[in-house]
């Protein structure tokens, strides 16, 4: 676990300066900065591109990482990587030239209520093309290990730029037009970045020739297409779905929920930069042993770390609201769901990890696909008929089944799980936490309120975690930390 530990925790301090950046964009810059509707908008685009993305990516980026190892020769490895640039290529040709034909059609499904977005459509194209490349260059750096740039570049980078960008618009040196405009710019730029810093860890020499099993990988890689489409949908459906039902400024008020919720799946999206190659590797050398202790140590400290989040998100949430503008307020109860999605998400560990690097992803495909239809119709029943509630309400349901089969997956296939007893003693902790501190205000300035509160809950939760051992990594690095404020 020692590179993993070392890796994560660099990815997790740059993936909280990335969200630390998100948080003042979300809480502050965009409430006060941008009218309800543009922020809705620019939601709604980023959300909409999050959906095309994995389509034009076409599972290539999980491809890179789970056969770069398989093979041996740098003239192997080449081919690989060259079909990596040129597929997606052709499948984002292929769907611009759909795209193109069914302009008006796309156009027309605006004309209700939110004409306002018909002259950006174009951009969900552009910056779902983006991020398609952006995904398989930073899989083209985590083969060699190095993720740390790369999670850099995917968490602050864009953040920052935004942040640039609206600190012109309160300048009034730009319009809230070019401002949409310079988030493509943003875009742009990190993936030419991105591209560039591939290139110097593996240059391949262009060969026009095919990698050896290369039914193999296509099967894969159209496979993981919809599986990470399944993703995508799921976390981003809800969002667009709003647009359809609601005027448009619901998108940005639900964002602001689902952001603060989100910031709890940090921890396993910067340990996740560094098991994903390594689970790989556990699994084409068919070492189960070392595939099995990883999955439990990837639980307990992702649920360790994650819960703290968790309490101080849910105990803190009015405090949060009190920051931003009254229009922008909801309920409790949307942060609260989606909280625990993502809670339960970080509980799983490096499951993944196994089953996406594994033979049977095809099972996940087809639970996935089933997932989607019933988010599908959840939130076609939740959003008219409850609002924005209704669509974390959709969202939860379809990911607590969607999480418990694959857990029941790697079970049934592998014979491993992620839980132990320290496992629920954490969950308990979480539970006494939350009810605990829940309704303990102080009569402050909102930020004041929320770095005390934060401090007393996060000592007593630190310490009790130090002190019963319940994650050898994160007490050594307790220890660490000790040692070295002495």
């Amino acid at each position: 676990m020692g590179v993993i530990i070392n890796q994560s925790v660099k990815n997790l301090l740059t993936t909280y300066i990335g969200f630390g950046l998100g948080a003042i964009n979300t809480l502050f810059l965009y409430t006060h900065f941008l009218e309800p509707k543009f922020y809705g908008l620019l939601s709604f685009l980023l959300s909409a591109s999050n959906l095309l993305w994995p389509f034009m990516a076409f599972g290539v980026h999980s491809t890179i990482v789970k056969f770069f190892s398989y093979y041996k020769t740098k003239e192997e490895q080449d081919k690989l990587l060259n079909l990596a640039l040129l597929l997606p290529l052709g499948i984002s040709l292929i769907i611009g030239l759909v795209g193109h034909f069914t302009y008006y059609f796309f156009l027309n499904y605006f004309s209700d209520g939110n004409d306002f977005v018909k002259p950006y459509v174009w951009i969900i194209y552009v910056l779902a093309l983006m991020t398609a490349y952006f995904e398989i260059f930073f899989a083209w750096a985590k083969i060699y290990y190095k993720s740390v740039l790369g999670n850099f570049m995917k968490e602050v980078v864009h953040r920052l730029g935004i942040t640039f960008l609206l600190f012109l618009v309160y300048a009034e040196w730009i319009n809230l037009q070019e401002f949409i405009y310079g988030v493509v710019v943003v875009f742009g730029m990190r993936v030419l970045l991105m591209g560039i810093y591939a290139f110097k860890l593996h240059r391949p020499t262009i060969r026009f020739s095919f990698p050896a099993n290369l039914i193999r990988i296509l099967k894969y890689t159209s496979l993981i297409l919809i599986a990470a489409s399944v993703a995508t949908a799921l976390l981003d459906l809800d969002k667009v779905m709003i647009e359809s039902f609601l005027p448009i400024e619901n998108v940005a008020i639900y964002g602001i929920g689902i952001y603060m919720a989100t910031v709890i799946s940090v921890p396993q999206k910067a340990m996740h930069q560094i098991t994903n190659p390594i689970t790989a590797s556990y699994l084409n050398t068919r070492d189960f042993g070392k595939l099995a202790s990883l999955y439990k140590k990837s639980s307990i400290n992702l649920l360790i770390v994650s819960a703290l989040i968790f309490i101080l998100i849910i105990t803190n949430v009015h405090s949060l609201y009190q920051l931003i503008p009254k229009e922008y307020s909801l309920s409790i109860w949307v942060v609260l769901l989606v909280s625990l999605v993502k809670l339960y998400d970080n509980l799983l560990g490096n499951n993944n990890s196994i089953l996406f690097n594994s033979d049977y992803y095809r099972l996940v495909l087809a639970i996935g696909v089933g997932l989607v239809i019933l988010a599908f119709l959840l939130n076609l029943y939740f959003i008219p008929n409850f609002g924005i509630e209704g669509a974390a309400i959709a969202t939860f349901i379809a990911f607590v089944i969607y999480n418990t089969s694959k857990i029941i997956l790697v079970y049934k296939k592998f014979g491993i799980q992620p839980f132990s007893k320290k496992t629920i003693y954490v969950l308990l902790i979480t539970i006494v936490g939350t009810l605990l501190f829940y309704g303990w205000e102080f009569d402050m300035y909102p930020i004041l309120a929320i770095a005390l509160k934060s401090l007393i809950i996060g000592v007593i939760y630190i310490f009790i975690i130090y002190k019963f051992n319940y994650s050898e990594e994160i007490n050594n690095m307790i220890s660490l930390v000790i040692k070295r404020i002495k």
